[in-house]
C-alpha cells in the first residue's frame, strides 16, 4: 500500500498550482472581463459543476465558511450567470497563467507530472462515494491543452482530498467554525486572510474559541495557538486525511509519488516566479 503520508507531501508540493486557480492575475482579468465579482467567482466556479447550487449546498459542501458569507454570492450569481460561463472563464484565466509561467520548464516535466497525476485522478474517479464536489468536476471533460490537463488532474486530486478531510472534520463532531480555527491555529500564514473572508461574526467566533480552548485545544492566548494536545489532535486529522486519499495514489504507487514531489518542486517554483504566493507559509521547504 502506497505510503499516506507521501501522499500528502504530493498534495502540499502542488499548491502553488490550486493558487493559481484562485489568485493568478490572468483568472481574474477572466472574471473582471466577464463581470464576476471576488465571492461570486470562489463559490460559483467551484460548485459549478454540480448545477446552479442553493446557498446550503455551498455551506454544506464548502464547510467551513458562514452562511452569511455565502449568501453575498448565490443564489444570485445564477441569475446572472451559467455554470457554463464560470468554468469557461476559469479555464481561459488559467491556461493564460500556465502558459506563461511553465513555458521555460525544461524536458518533459510537465508531461511526466500530468501523466502520473492523470493516473491518480482516473483512479479517484473510480472511488466517488462521499466526495460531492470532486465528482462535480470528474463529470467534466478532460481539457485537451496539455497544461490544463496538468491543472485539471491536480484539482481533481486536491478536491478528492477536500471532500475526504471534510468527512473526517464531520466525523469528529466538528462544526465548520471549530474546524476553520483550529486550521487557522495549525497553519497560521492564511489566518488573516481565511478570519476576513470566512464570514463569522465576532460573537461567533469568541463562541467557538471557548469551545475549542474548553477542549484543551487552544491556549488562552489573544492568538490562535494549538495546545501540545491540540497540535496532535490537529496532526491525527491530516494523518486520517491522507489515508483517505491512498485510493487515488496507490494508481502510482510510492515511486510515482516521490517522482511526482521532485517534479512538483520544479513546477512550483516556476509558478511562484512568475507571481509569488499569497500564503509563503503553504508552500514546503526544498
Amino acid at each position: 500500500m502506497v505510503d499516506a503520508a507521501l501522499c500528502g507531501a504530493v498534495e502540499q508540493r502542488f499548491v502553488p498550482l490550486w493558487l493559481t486557480t484562485v489568485f493568478a492575475p490572468d483568472v481574474s482579468r477572466a472574471f473582471d472581463e466577464l463581470g464576476v465579482g471576488q465571492a461570486e467567482r470562489y463559490f460559483a466556479t467551484r460548485v459549478a459543476p454540480l448545477g446552479p447550487a442553493s446557498a446550503s449546498v455551498v455551506v454544506a459542501t464548502f464547510f467551513n465558511f458562514s452562511p452569511a458569507a455565502v449568501a453575498v454570492a448565490i443564489p444570485g450569481v445564477w441569475e446572472r450567470f451559467t455554470p457554463r460561463q464560470l468554468l469557461d472563464a476559469q479555464l481561459d484565466g488559467v491556461q493564460r497563467k500556465l502558459a506563461r509561467a511553465l513555458a521555460g520548464v525544461e524536458g518533459d516535466v510537465v508531461k511526466e507530472a500530468a501523466g502520473l497525476l492523470g493516473r491518480a485522478a482516473a483512479a479517484a474517479c473510480e472511488r466517488p462515494e462521499g466526495r460531492p464536489l470532486f465528482a462535480g468536476y470528474a463529470s467534466l471533460p478532460w481539457p485537451e491543452d496539455p497544461h490544463l490537463r496538468l491543472w485539471h488532474a491536480h484539482y481533481l486530486l486536491r478536491e478528492f482530498r477536500g471532500d475526504g478531510h471534510i468527512a473526517v472534520l464531520a466525523s469528529e463532531g466538528l462544526t465548520g467554525l471549530e474546524a476553520l480555527q483550529l486550521h487557522i491555529a495549525f497553519v497560521p500564514s492564511v489566518g488573516p486572510v481565511f478570519r476576513a473572508t470566512r464570514g463569522w461574526s465576532d460573537d461567533q467566533w469568541n463562541a467557538s474559541l471557548e469551545t475549542l480552548q474548553g477542549r484543551g485545544w487552544l491556549t488562552t492566548d489573544d492568538e490562535l495557538t494549538l495546545t501540545p494536545a491540540g497540535r496532535a489532535y490537529r496532526e491525527e486529522i491530516e494523518c486520517r486525511t491522507d489515508a483517505r486519499n491512498v485510493p487515488a495514489y496507490e494508481a502510482v504507487g510510492d515511486d510515482g509519488c516521490a517522482r511526482l514531489v521532485e517534479v512538483g518542486a520544479v513546477i512550483a517554483s516556476a509558478l511562484l516566479a512568475d507571481s509569488g504566493s499569497p500564503f509563503p507559509g503553504l508552500i514546503p521547504d526544498g
